[in-house]
């Protein structure tokens, strides 16, 4: 199964450490039980609201300790977001949709934004002065991101696409998005994923700074189940 072969393998110190679950919300809950959404808008969509109450359950955390398990989630789904939406949505939005490809490089050019201050947000403690600054930085140039996506890109993309490619298409970004496990390890090391690719995405960046099209490559090489 491609997620537990890519599953990050922890030092033996690190093994004997419990486990600790990141919280629950009952609007998480509810986007979780939600999963039978299949459209590509609907997928995206729903990934775009889980990061919305990431950031808001970063903000309000009691404690550091819940704080960095946030932060940490938050990194990492926005780190497997942004990975699928290169991999399986923009291509097809440059391909199929008319001025797609200005959508898709403005699309990159936000990522690449994006990854600037992710990379810089998970290096940070809850201790540092500028926290919360950097991940409200981040969360605001996010949200112009969502909003162009959710005004432009999808409806554009769902007018050319049958009910059932749009389904396929989903299935392929979910697919897409088991490259790396659902959460990191807060002191996991950041690490460089190697050109060829054949070691585990051990962090959030390392899977950012592989090249997408190596990545795709990768992708399609394993099963499509």
């Amino acid at each position: 199964m491609l997620i537990a072969l890519i599953r990050p393998t922890l030092s033996s110190a690190r093994v004997s450490l419990p486990r600790r679950a990141i919280p629950s919300t009952p609007l998480i809950a509810a986007l979780a039980s939600a999963r039978t959404m299949s459209t590509l808008s609907d997928v995206i969509m729903h990934d775009h609201r889980e990061l919305e109450e990431y950031y808001d359950n970063i903000l309000k955390a009691s404690s550091p300790d819940e704080k960095v398990r946030w932060q940490n989630q938050f990194t990492w789904e926005l780190a497997r977001h942004s990975v699928g939406e290169e991999i399986v949505v923009y291509p097809v939005l440059q391909k199929q949709v008319s001025g797609g490809q200005q959508l898709a490089d403005r699309d990159r050019a936000e990522h690449a934004k994006a990854k600037e201050l992710l990379k810089k947000f998970q290096n940070m403690k809850p201790s540092d002065l500028d926290f919360d600054f950097t991940i409200e930085t981040l969360f605001n140039d996010l949200k112009e991101h969502i909003k162009d996506e959710e005004r432009d890109d999808l409806p554009k993309l769902e007018e050319v696409l049958s009910r059932e490619d749009s389904r396929s298409l989903a299935s392929e970004f979910e697919r897409t998005k088991k490259f790396v496990p659902t959460r990191s390890h807060p002191s996991a090391p950041d690490k460089p994923v190697i050109a060829e690719l054949e070691k585990p995405f051990e962090t959030a960046m390392g899977l950012l700074v592989a090249p997408i099209d190596k990545l795709g490559d990768m992708l399609r090489r394993f099963p499509k189940e």
